[in-house]
């Protein structure tokens, strides 16, 4: 009788407590983004900005910027929102460098795309030796079999 290769070596309580530990490294990444809080603020003090998981949650205007023109408040606002919101992404990668590590944090592709089609190319690579191997095995098998 045949073997299952390097199936036949794999430690199934070992994988389970990995998925457990797994699941719950996310459940703490998603009960810590609750608390994440993107802040932002202008030079001059004008708009300050909070920024969370659910978009913009603050927005603290100075009465000093009533002054601004209409344009020039807007592109101040435009411009701390854009700020807050790097600095929640920051956060968030952050948190995920922690719980995941450095080299499997999601986070790191955020900025590059390139590289995430770089891994998912590799990720297709190996599914495609992967396949052919096992289908080459079935082959065989079946001419074994008289199939």
């Amino acid at each position: 009788m045949t073997g299952f290769g390097n199936f036949e070596n794999i430690d199934v309580d070992k994988v389970l407590r990995g998925a457990g530990e797994h699941f719950a490294r996310m459940e703490e990444v998603q009960k810590g983004m609750a608390a994440l809080v993107g802040r932002a603020r202008d030079e001059d003090g004008l708009v300050t900005v909070e920024y969370t998981s659910g978009g913009l949650s603050e927005l603290d205007l100075n009465p000093k910027a009533m002054r601004l023109s209409s344009g020039e408040l807007a592109e101040k606002i435009k411009m701390v929102v854009r700020d807050a919101a790097q600095d929640l992404q920051e956060q968030v990668g952050t948190l995920m460098g922690e719980a995941f590590g450095e080299e499997d944090n999601p986070m790191r592709y955020a900025d590059n795309p390139d590289a995430a089609l770089q891994q998912v190319r590799e990720i297709e690579a190996a599914y495609d030796r992967t396949f052919e191997d096992v289908m080459g095995e079935l082959d065989r098998i079946s001419r074994r079999l008289d199939l």
